[in-house]
């Protein structure tokens, strides 16, 4: 897909493109136990804090979740406990076999059946698990927008190298506080879903929130 670009001037950027709570699926993919075990480029629990946190993000804007699984059952391990007990009634699509979790017709007719055509993708590890399927998902007409606070990998240069190559190929990224506020756009209309999740899950706006709570009336 051709990334669309405005004109300013002489010089020519690519058009914002803004998350729509009604046109955006959440795409988890890879979050396993074994597999987190490989995450060194973000602190251990930081990492399951921004995993959960987008999934939150998914539940409480009741947006559709597709979550997949390579080889479960083996040395990759099954699913973080936590994001299956958030979604019981998710079906979630194993694959045997396929890296490119793109590759799997199951995984593609669940991501179709959503009928959103924006992508918030999130998984281990970020140069293969989310770059590889995002990059197929470009090509196939989708907006791909990569939570990368919630994907992990080995270190932070082959970190930044899948940033990049992602980013080349059309590919937003974004961390799950930006995608949040760019979902809900104005507190006035979803301050308490958005306060819920913030004091959750981002405990440094919590006690911001706290101190200020705190200040004396001044009427």
């Amino acid at each position: 897909m051709a990334i669309q670009s405005v004109t300013a001037g002489t010089v020519s950027y690519p058009k914002y493109n803004k998350l729509n709570m009604k046109d955006t699926a959440i795409l988890l993919i890879d979050h396993q136990v074994g597999l987190q075990a490989l995450v060194k480029d973000f602190d251990t629990v930081a990492f399951q804090n921004n995993v959960l946190a987008l999934a939150s993000i998914a539940k409480e804007l009741k947006l559709p979740v597709v979550i997949t699984a390579s080889v479960p059952e083996g040395p990759n391990g099954p699913l973080m406990p936590e994001i299956l007990e958030m979604f019981p009634d998710v079906t979630v699509v194993d694959r045997h076999g396929e890296v490119n979790a793109w590759d799997n017709p199951e995984f593609r007719t669940a991501v179709k059946k959503t009928g959103r055509k924006q992508l918030v993708m999130a998984g281990i590890v970020t140069e293969v698990c989310i770059a590889f399927p995002a990059l197929s998902a470009i090509e196939e007409g989708y907006q791909v927008f990569a939570a990368v606070d919630a994907s992990g990998t080995f270190n932070e240069v082959i970190r930044y190298a899948a940033w990049d190559r992602m980013s080349q190929g059309g590919v937003q990224l974004m961390n799950w506080f930006s995608i949040l506020c760019e979902l809900t756009r104005d507190w006035r209309v979803h301050g308490p879903v958005m306060t819920d999740i913030i004091v959750k899950y981002l405990p440094e706006y919590k006690n911001t929130m706290i101190t200020y709570n705190q200040i004396p009336s001044k009427n």
